[in-house]
């Protein structure tokens, strides 16, 4: 049954999310390799599946911050759907902790599941804190993101037109 509101009051909507499990994420070679040579890291297990095989993993390992910009794009699908959220261009990134229960690995599939574990306000603006949590197919844990975002004081100003030839603003 379907509970309907008092007569004469307004239909209730929704609450945002405060949780919102996102993927799948198919981890690559090719990607892993671009993210170690992109931190100019040259471990050869984050390229060579032998090298990592050698180190008893079963395909070449991630480094451990590359969950992170798994973490940022399930931060960002939550944020979304928070109202009057205007967005992270002008956010501050305070800081991010990584704990893992083992390395990622080319050839896994993750699914994130990301929440808004605390809400204040710093100097006026927002900041949150963001959990992400990463799991394997099997359910088993694979490591966990813990993210401190200050949020914009004000809404980013929309983008200014082209100056016409006589230097004044398009309407």
């Amino acid at each position: 049954m379907t509970e309907r509101p008092a007569p004469g009051m307004p239909p209730s909507t929704p609450a945002p999310p405060s949780t919102l499990r996102c993927g799948p994420y198919a981890l690559d070679r090719a990607r892993i390799a671009a993210f170690a040579g992109a931190l100019g890291d040259p471990h050869p297990a984050y390229r060579d599946p032998a090298a990592a095989r050698a180190l008893g993993h079963p395909d070449i390992i991630a480094p451990p911050t590359y969950l992170a910009t798994l973490a940022a794009d399930a931060e960002d699908q939550l944020l979304r759907l928070q109202p009057g959220f205007a967005g992270t261009e002008g956010a501050v990134h305070r800081s991010q902790t990584l704990r893992h229960a083992r390395p990622a690995h080319a050839g896994d599939t993750l699914h994130a599941t990301v929440r808004i574990a605390g809400a204040t306000t710093l100097a006026g603006r927002q900041l949150l804190t963001l959990d992400c949590e990463f799991r394997a197919l099997d359910g088993s844990w694979v490591a966990t993101t813990t993210s401190s975002l200050l949020c914009p004081a004000t809404p980013p100003r929309p983008a200014r037109r082209p100056l016409a030839p006589m230097g004044s603003e398009q309407p």
